[in-house]
This record gives structure tokens, C-alpha cells and sequence, in this order.
């Protein structure tokens, strides 16, 4: 029997305040977990170049004067702070896009069906004044969107400046570290990382020799691609701000599908009223 519409509404809007709630402690709890993901990524970005140039290339740095030496690594410096910076910061960024698309998560029931969002859109601010728990899935779904992209940025910028200080082998076209990390975001078989050397790629590249265009020359090039994973992984503090984060995603998800779950009760209560209070016998 289905029951009175004032008391599935009453308890729509008790569903309501608890969205709000569970959202405002996910923003809370992504403020937290980004600044510490801001530090660990600097510090692993740093990391990163370091075991580039003294392992991967040491002969290319060792050439490098004493100034330009300085120079890249002032330039690494700036970058990882930039871009943590903009981790924290990124309310400020709702007009950057972010070209993925959003997908229904694993762990949503099959009877709440997430619209895809379209290949190119822009971070969704926080819907503060929302009551519909989809908007804030939704925005935390673009705000992962927008870590992972902020990741491959200054993994590109970092190979740039490499690139640009003769480090990384000259020979190679520069779009080719980009596509790299696009491709080991994908996989990690075809572009396998440095046993425990995390954020680095290691790939062999086959070039067309100008004078037989039927055989190639392999090139080796090691990179930098910054991983969350990877970063996640290498502190303990950011590991437990991410734990915490699936935590209250997961209350979301649940009070999300409860959510779809009452409202439809409440429009089938409204379509059996319109039905009765229009019915009438010839």
C-alpha cells in the first residue's frame, strides 16, 4: 500500500539534510586530503627529477653548467608549488575545463543510473545550496577529474623543461612525452614505471632512420609521470585522507540510491492521486 504523500515528503526532506551534511564533510574532508596531496606531489615531483638526472641521465646533467643546473631545478621547484597551489585553490578554477567524462561509479546500485557528462565540460563548483545528492556526486566526480589532469599537466611541464635542458634525448618529437602519459594512464604494460622508482616511465621509442625508412632506431627515453596512485601510496597521511574520502563517498552513493528510491514512491503516491481524484464511473 503505498503510503500518505506527507510523510514521504517528510522524509524526503530528512534525506535532504543529510545529504547537505555528508556533502559539506566530503568538501571538508577534500580540503584536507589536497593540501596534503599538494605537498607529497611536490615532494615526489622533486624526487622524480632527481632520479632522472643522477640515474637516468647523469652523463646529459654532469654537461649542464652550474647556473643552468640551478636553473631547472629553481624551475621544478616553482612548478610543483604552482601546481599545488592550484590543487588547493581549485574552487577558483570552475571555468577550466576538464576533458574526460564522467561515468557511473562500480559501487552505485544498478537502478541509479548517472547521466554521462559530456567530453568536454567545465569543474562543477560545489552546489552549495543543493538538495539533489546526484549534484554532489557529480561535483566530486569532476573534482577527481580535475586532480588527474592538474597530474598530467606537471608531468608534461616537468618533461618540457627536461626536454628543454637537453636532459631527455633531443632526437624524440616533443609531443611524444605527452602521448606517453596519456598511454600509461590507460596501462601500465605498455609503458612500464622503474621497479620502485615511482612517477617515472621508462619506454622505448622506435625511430625511422632517415636512410632506411624500413628500419627503426630504439631510443630509450625515462620521463616523469606523476601518478596519484603512486603518490597516494608513498604517505601514510595522504593514504588515510583518501580512506576517509571513499568513506563518505560511499554514504553518498547509499543516500543517493535511497534518495531515488523515495522519490519515485513519492511520484507514483502523486500519479495514483491524479488518477483517483480525476476517475469517474459512466
Amino acid at each position: 500500500m503505498t503510503r500518505p504523500i506527507e510523510r514521504i515528503e517528510q522524509d524526503l526532506v530528512g534525506l535532504q539534510e543529510a545529504v547537505r551534511a555528508i556533502a559539506q564533510e566530503l568538501k571538508t574532508a577534500y580540503t584536507s586530503y589536497l593540501k596534503v596531496l599538494g605537498k607529497t606531489m611536490r615532494q615526489q615531483l622533486i624526487l622524480a627529477t632527481y632520479y632522472l638526472c643522477t640515474q637516468g641521465y647523469p652523463e646529459k646533467f654532469l654537461n649542464l653548467s652550474l647556473n643552468q643546473r640551478q636553473l631547472l631545478q629553481q624551475a621544478i621547484r616553482y612548478l610543483g608549488t604552482q601546481t599545488a597551489q592550484q590543487l588547493l585553490n581549485y574552487e577558483q578554477a570552475d571555468t577550466e575545463l576538464v576533458t574526460e567524462e564522467i561515468e557511473t561509479e562500480d559501487d552505485l546500485e544498478d537502478d541509479l543510473e548517472m547521466d554521462e557528462m559530456e567530453a568536454d565540460f567545465y569543474l562543477l563548483p560545489f552546489p552549495e545550496e543543493s538538495k539533489e545528492p546526484r549534484e554532489f556526486v557529480r561535483w566530486q566526480q569532476s573534482l577527481e577529474i580535475f586532480i588527474q589532469n592538474k597530474l598530467k599537466e606537471a608531468s608534461q611541464e616537468a618533461n618540457q623543461i627536461l626536454y628543454k635542458s637537453r636532459l631527455l634525448p633531443q632526437e624524440i618529437p616533443k609531443n611524444i612525452l605527452d602521448i606517453a602519459n596519456t598511454v600509461s594512464e590507460a596501462t601500465t604494460e605498455i609503458i612500464p614505471t622503474i621497479p620502485n622508482v615511482p612517477n617515472i616511465l621508462n619506454m622505448v621509442i622506435g625511430l625511422e632512420d632517415e636512410e632506411d625508412s624500413e628500419e627503426a632506431n630504439l631510443t630509450q627515453v625515462i620521463a616523469i609521470s606523476l601518478r596519484l596512485g603512486e603518490i597516494e601510496f608513498t604517505d601514510a597521511n595522504l593514504t588515510s585522507e583518501r580512506k576517509q574520502i571513499r568513506h563518505i563517498v560511499n554514504r553518498l552513493h547509499k543516500i543517493t540510491v535511497e534518495h531515488q528510491k523515495i522519490q519515485r514512491e513519492k511520484s507514483i503516491a502523486e500519479a495514483e492521486a491524479a488518477w483517483r481524484s480525476s476517475w469517474y464511473e459512466d
